[in-house]
């Protein structure tokens, strides 16, 4: 291990500078704003007149780089925030055209790419199109030949979700769009930002992203929002998204915030320190691992541009072992056995070690995954460095004991 603490000690001054980067541009936004404790005071009933939440809302599109933010506890997922936005744009017999193959798996109940998603996007006449990735990268010269007028949206999913395949960096992002965007300028490009926020300098709105959605029980909450998502971009997109969330012609200027606005506005400030140290924690596995012989992407030395580090265990009975082993070094529900079971949005069992004081928040210290070959973890999150490191030390004696590796 000390090897090991040794080789990765040069990431980690990279992933500190990045984050010196985003505080910076966080703590500028805060004060250029006049944050103060009368914005933490949230609003009941219809929510009219909230200039917490307006304050927060325009901090949030300040720090991301667009003209207009949605930042709701309403929003219950990223699964949610991303169907605000399918649903704002879009209207029948437009076309939706995913670019990055196919997206989450609980994303395609929504689309109507698999059965079971009553009220989804097929079912009001909209179709959607995938092309895969060419190589890990977006294929930019088949997707400008595959754009037609009907193409209403093009969809990026920046992080690699539950499939074999590499996050995108905010560069490749910024040459797809800009290369898109010259030849079909009416397309609305969203991008889909989980897991992505704060982990390089910029975000996609910043290189001409239209339409940015994600979760606040991600790293934009910092692992102390218990509820919540955003939508960042151009004003006329937000606002549709909006109306979608509320009711069209109530828009943003509804949704009460209750005691909500003081952890939201206390997460997004640190949210550059928190997923810094979950980067750190990522980068940690994937080098230990390694040493054992399991295979880790991205490596512990590639590039990182979103939290996710996956795992290969092909084999079941590893896989389980890991995860419930970490789920053993959480500290919620340490002494619950994870099992694999059925889950709404999933078509095959997922294994979910999920100790976390907010249920089901990924930059709190997560590991899960659908049990199917080639049998790979997912792990996420970490509000400390050291957390991660004591589970993922955990998890590697569990697998040693079991003589699995």
């Amino acid at each position: 291990m000390e090897k090991a603490m040794r080789d990765i000690l040069p990431l980690f001054q990279r992933i500190e500078a990045v984050e010196e980067e985003n505080q910076r541009r966080v703590l500028e936004s805060f004060r250029r704003h006049k944050v103060s404790d009368a914005h933490f005071q949230g609003t009941t009933g219809y929510g009219y007149d909230d200039f917490g939440r307006e304050t927060l809302e325009a901090v949030y599109a300040d720090v991301f780089g667009a003209e207009s933010a949605l930042v709701r506890p309403q929003i219950m997922s990223g699964t949610h925030a991303i169907t605000l936005a399918l649903f704002g744009v879009l209207r029948p017999d437009d076309e939706l055209l995913y670019i990055t193959g196919r997206p989450y798996d609980t994303l395609e109940g929504v689309i109507g790419l698999r059965p079971g998603g009553d009220g989804s996007l097929a079912d009001f006449g909209i179709t959607c199109r995938v092309i895969e990735l060419e190589d890990g990268k977006i294929d930019i010269a088949r997707v400008n030949q595959a754009i037609t007028s009907q193409t209403k949206m093009v969809a990026i999913q920046r992080s690699r979700g539950y499939a074999c395949r590499p996050s995108l960096s905010i560069n490749h992002i910024k040459e797809a769009i800009k290369a898109i965007k010259d030849d079909h300028p009416h397309v609305c490009l969203f991008i889909d930002n989980c897991y992505g926020e704060f982990v390089e300098d910029r975000e996609p709105t910043h290189v001409g992203a239209d339409l940015v959605a994600g979760s606040l029980i991600k790293n934009p909450g910092a692992g102390l929002v218990p509820s919540g998502g955003y939508l960042v971009g151009r004003k006329k997109w937000v606002d549709k998204a909006a109306e979608r969330l509320s009711a069209p012609g109530l828009g943003k200027e509804v949704g009460p915030t209750g005691d909500a606005l003081k952890p939201m506005f206390q997460g997004l400030f640190l949210a550059p320190h928190t997923t810094a140290e979950a980067l750190k924690g990522a980068v940690f596995a994937s080098r230990i691992l390694e040493e054992v012989g399991l295979l880790a992407e991205p490596k512990w030395n590639d590039p990182r541009t979103d939290l996710v580090q996956s795992i290969i265990f092909h084999d079941r009975e590893r896989m389980i072992a890991f995860c419930q082993a970490i789920q053993a070094t959480s500290p919620v529900n340490a002494h619950v056995l994870p099992v694999p079971s059925p889950m709404p949005g999933y078509d095959d069992e997922v294994i979910m070690a999920s100790g976390t004081f907010v249920q089901g928040s990924s930059i709190e210290l997560t590991a899960d995954g659908p049990l199917r070959p080639p049998y790979m973890a997912f792990v996420q999150g970490g509000l400390t460095f050291i957390h991660v490191k004591l589970a993922v030390m955990n998890a590697l004696k569990v697998l040693m004991e079991k003589q699995l590796v």
